[in-house]
């Protein structure tokens, strides 16, 4: 009875000690009360000894996981012999003095016939002890934990063979996939049945390898044979054509001149654009003259005016946030921009700019002080600025005491320094200091003393002054003073703006 469950594949509880085994059944002594599991696991990981055996008193539960079929029990027959020592690679089992046995290593060919490689079923040349008692069955042991199963056992091959009887004719017989499992089983035990112990310790020497390799000498075969044949590897990146970006020119260009600016005399200061062109700085009195020859060939001073509170207007508008900030929805965000005017040309540049800020629905508030006589050009454009929606005032307490988004500086003129020694001035440079706004000085003059009024940005017209370090960041803006005009006060121009009216200036 026991002889039938040998092949079976079983699950073995010893306890909380021992774990839990599963192999299949190799051998039943009846004398000693052991049974024998060949390719054991112990918890799910595979044992390195080939074969456990259990003593009875050892074992709390016994569960058959997988019934051999009649053929399997034949071929189970010769377990020892086809798993201990395959005659292919020439392992014979021996019997010692003491009765046990013991596999020893005898080839059985010549030296120079090739030997196959063992695989998992095969015995690693280590010797594995193995007792002939171990060969017979015990009906004792077996029937104790098996004998309910046999029961099950006739009634499923009851219950199959009514099943083959009842079924349609036409009906196909399904076929068994124990031999495609049992392929799929030995392919995986090629490809994971290594034991760990014959994994080498010893790490790849990566670099001693990448030495052996001529890279010099592979390309060279490789370029020698592309030249001899006239092809070329898929390896190899073709040659192609230069690209060129949208902005640059496919024709050769004469080599860049970046200075195209010269003065008359010697240059305190220069400032150079974002591509490279020397702008360099002019005195005041150049600069004077400049606007006055440009103002007798019909740049006169409203045209001038109007020219630079546009450039200074789009400025600002940019500074203050472009169409992020001024857009329909932000209606309820309108940016605020306090004007700081004296009563001069400077002034009446800032009230242009304040007059263009105001149409683009910028809130706009007019500082000017009260003077008796004011200039026309003043007069001018505050009959202009009165149309729009900006506020003036004449006194610093109308200023708004929270601050506000922008600051924009008229204050300053060369030709009117006393003005600076003015109440009215003094805290008017106060209010802006203590307001914390950034400050845009439009047309700011330059000043041996300390300017009042620390500006982060600051906008020349034409030509820059030789401003310091006080007057921040420098713009340059385009009034619309012809080439001719420069020439004609000794300065040889070339236009650096190139698509803009309003380009940044660095310091050289």
């Amino acid at each position: 009875m026991a002889m039938d469950w040998l092949g079976s594949i079983v699950s073995i509880n010893c306890g909380e000690s021992l774990g839990v085994y599963q192999g299949r059944v190799s051998a039943v002594d009846q004398v000693s009360q052991t049974i024998s599991l060949t390719r054991p696991f112990h918890n799910g990981v595979k044992c390195l000894v080939p074969e456990v055996t259990f003593r009875a008193g050892d074992i709390i539960e016994l569960k058959i996981l997988e019934i051999p079929g009649p053929g399997d029990k034949q071929q189970f027959g010769d377990l020892h012999q086809t798993e201990l020592g395959p005659s292919g690679v020439g392992y014979q089992v021996g019997i010692n003095q003491n009765g046990t046995g013991k596999v020893v290593k005898k080839p059985t060919s010549s030296s120079s016939t090739p030997q196959n490689i063992p695989k998992r079923t095969d015995v690693k040349s280590q010797d594995v002890a193995v007792s002939p008692q171990q060969q017979q069955c015990s009906k004792s042991y077996v029937d104790r934990h098996m004998e309910s199963l046999s029961q099950s056992k006739s009634f499923r091959r009851r219950h199959n063979s009514w099943s083959s009887s009842s079924r349609h004719p036409n009906q196909a017989t399904p076929k068994k996939s124990g031999l495609k499992n049992g392929q799929m089983k030995n392919k995986d035990d090629e490809c994971f049945g290594d034991d760990i112990e014959e994994i080498p310790d010893t790490d790849f020497d990566f670099e001693g390898n990448l030495a052996l390799f001529d890279k010099a000498a592979v390309f060279e075969e490789i370029d020698t044979y592309e030249r001899r044949s006239g092809t070329r590897s898929r390896g190899v990146p073709s040659e192609r054509p230069a690209r060129y970006r949208h902005d640059e020119n496919i024709l050769e260009s004469e080599p860049i001149v970046y200075r195209r600016i010269t003065v008359p005399h010697s240059v305190n200061k220069e400032f150079c654009t974002d591509s490279g062109l020397v702008v360099p700085s002019v005195s005041y009195e150049l600069h004077k003259k400049l606007l006055s020859v440009a103002e007798k060939h019909g740049l006169t001073l409203e045209r001038r005016l109007e020219m630079t509170g546009v450039c200074a207007s789009q400025m600002a508008l940019t500074l203050l946030g472009g169409p992020n900030r001024l857009n329909p929805k932000n209606v309820h965000q309108r940016p605020t921009v306090a004007l700081l005017c004296g009563p001069h040309v400077k002034g009446a540049q800032g009230i242009s700019c304040g007059r263009h800020l105001a149409n683009h629905d910028v809130q706009v508030i007019l500082f000017l002080p009260n003077f008796v006589k004011m200039l026309e050009s003043i007069t001018n454009e505050l009959s202009l600025f009165s149309k729009t929606q900006g506020q003036q005032v004449s006194s610093l307490k109308d200023l708004p005491t929270s601050p506000v988004d922008l600051v924009i500086n008229c204050l300053d003129c060369p030709e009117n320094a006393f003005l600076r020694d003015q109440p009215w001035y003094k805290a008017a440079v106060a209010w802006a200091n203590q307001n914390r706004a950034p400050v845009l000085s439009i047309d700011p003059p330059v000043h041996e003393v300390e300017q009042g009024i620390d500006a982060k940005w600051s906008l020349a017209l034409g030509l820059p002054l030789p401003l310091g370090e006080h007057a921040g960041r420098v713009y340059l803006c385009d009034i619309g003073i012809p080439q001719q005009v420069f020439q004609e006060v000794g300065i040889n121009y070339h236009s650096p703006f190139g698509c803009k009216f309003v380009i940044p200036l660095h310091s050289a």
